[in-house]
């Protein structure tokens, strides 16, 4: 299945934590795992979070101010988000397709205010605080679950089969083929699931492979593949990895 890769991270360490959890069986199909990002301790430099397009929306939890949530997600391009020196933030990152919410809600940038709408994010926040990240998955999972039962989220059998069979995809009508429907049902099907057009999300996916995968498995050649990367990422190849590690 399907598995963005991380995102890149100005600073590394024991001060900055990391962790992910995988969900439980009943939320797979809709979920690609529970997060967490925090800085153990104050940071001697602001930490910048270079945020990389992959298709998928995250309901975010800002644990330093509960009152600050919100619904993101990117679309072709990524963008570095300044965190501060101490910070605290969890998250559900739904596959691409499986959030059926308010597409409106959904910001690109850094969320920094009050949530005003009308999930329960907030709530779910405050009982996230002072928790470990071992304790907040399970809460978390409840918003998924509240999530699912509203409508705002389940699993998409159309994604899901593109996700499943990426390496069969080389074109818009390869992926139109595999889900069975005319390259102009697909398109108007993904804008309405996923915010995509079918040629915008290749791009995604396919950038996001080349990150557990030979460049050529991906593109015609090197230059489109650099092209094609720095579009989405902001850098070359060997620019993002000396940056970030990754």
């Amino acid at each position: 299945m399907y598995s963005p890769t991380t995102d890149g991270f100005s600073i590394r360490g024991s001060d900055v934590r990391y962790s992910e959890c995988p969900p439980t069986d009943d939320l797979s199909e809709v979920v690609h795992c529970f997060w967490e990002l925090r800085a153990v301790a104050t940071l001697p430099d602001d930490f910048h979070y270079h945020a990389l397009p992959d298709a998928c929306v995250n309901l975010l939890f800002n644990l330093v101010d509960p009152t600050i949530a919100g619904v993101t997600a990117l679309h072709t391009q990524a963008t570095t988000l300044n965190l501060g020196r101490a910070f605290h933030y969890a998250g559900i990152q739904f596959y691409p397709g499986a959030w059926q919410g308010d597409r409106s809600e959904i910001v690109d940038r850094y969320v920094g205010t009050p949530y005003l709408g009308t999930l329960p994010l907030v709530e779910t926040c405050r009982r996230l605080v002072g928790l470990e990240f071992s304790d907040m998955v399970p809460v978390m999972a409840e918003q998924v679950r509240w999530c699912m039962m509203h409508g705002h989220a389940r699993a998409n059998p159309i994604t899901a089969c593109i996700l499943s069979n990426l390496d069969a995809i080389r074109s818009v009508g390869d992926m139109a083929a595999l889900v069975g429907l005319s390259t102009r049902q697909l398109q108007r099907t993904l804008q309405r699931l996923t915010g995509f057009a079918p040629h915008d999300l290749i791009k995604v996916l396919r950038v996001q492979e080349s990150f557990r995968k030979h460049y050529l498995d991906l593109y015609a050649d090197q230059a489109h593949f650099t092209h094609a990367f720095r579009q989405a990422t902001g850098y070359t190849p060997g620019q993002y990895q000396k940056r970030f590690g990754v």
